[in-house]
């Protein structure tokens, strides 16, 4: 696909797939032998529940901002799927604690993150408040194109197969990479419809991935030290992360800056990242995602 001429919101239809996992057989360390790698993953549970709502409120005030029918269609399709991300998530949260790791005292910072610092600011008036939903819709955007990067990384990584992590698992983060992946262009054609302009994109980078980086490194410190199994004998480095990388268990750094690169690129649009087809031919074959369509 041309860089200038990318294909916009067309024929989108966005399901809301409830799907439900079973997490009672689910072991501290899902991928055998590999705690790190298995906490740098973790840390998707520790920021998605609080950052999926949050992404859902933006949206929501932006609604009464959107012209463009179809594209706000496209919005609410991905509030649906964004909502029963973060539920998710939470259950995978919800089981640590059963296991003696207990990620509550992290996730309230990043509770109070989203809602305090990065919230709705209830005083502005109605200029500065248009102003504020449209920044935090760029921001949105931005985290938007990592997560549809790691989703097309978790329906490519054979990696984790061949270290035989948990299926429950590997079916969670497909599932969830795939809805990622397929809605990858909603966040980004919002703030486009709001915000024509190249800057405030640029922003929303800038501010974005390097606090993502922050929070995944902050996050996997967190959970490190707090596993029972460990009693804080691991320490991580980016040597270790691109050890592990290298062996198909995270993500490539390399690429991973690379990816938010091509995201300030003035042509770029986020259907030149992933696979729809891919994406679309795993939720049609996730068991989770089936047993939720038979269930309806």
């Amino acid at each position: 696909m041309s860089a200038t001429t990318p294909e916009v919101h067309t024929d989108l239809v966005l399901e809301p797939r409830d799907v439900k996992f079973d997490w009672s057989r689910l072991p501290l360390h899902w991928i055998p032998d590999e705690p790190v790698a298995t906490h740098t993953i973790n840390v998707l549970h520790l920021l998605l529940p609080e950052g999926e709502r949050w992404f859902t409120k933006v949206f929501k005030d932006a609604l009464p901002l959107i012209t463009d029918e179809q594209l706000r269609e496209e919005v609410l399709g991905f509030i649906g799927q964004e909502a029963i991300h973060a539920e998710a998530h939470q259950e995978v949260l919800d089981h640590l604690v059963g296991q003696g790791l207990d990620p509550r005292p992290y996730v309230r910072q990043i509770a109070w993150m989203f809602q305090k610092v990065l919230g709705e600011k209830p005083r502005l008036g109605p200029r500065k408040r248009r102003e504020n939903v449209i920044e935090r819709v760029a921001f949105v955007a931005a985290i938007e194109h990592f997560t549809a990067f790691l989703g097309n990384w978790a329906l490519n990584s054979p990696g984790l197969d061949r270290a035989g992590a948990d299926a429950t698992m590997l079916d969670l983060l497909r599932w969830h990479g795939a809805e990622e992946v397929e809605h990858r262009s909603v966040a980004y054609d919002l703030l486009v419809h709001l915000d024509p302009g190249y800057g405030r994109r640029v922003r929303g980078m800038l501010i974005g991935g390097p606090l993502l980086v922050h929070l995944w490194v902050r996050g996997l410190r967190f959970l490190l030290a707090a596993d029972p199994e460990l009693r804080g004998s691991l320490k991580p480095s980016w040597r270790q992360a691109w050890e592990i990388s290298q062996r198909g268990l995270l993500p490539d750094p390399v690429q991973s800056v690379r990816s938010g690169l091509r995201y300030l690129r003035p042509g770029y649009h986020p259907t030149q990242e992933g696979s729809s087809g891919q994406a679309l031919a795993y939720l049609a074959a996730s068991p989770a995602a089936r047993a939720a369509a038979a269930a309806h």
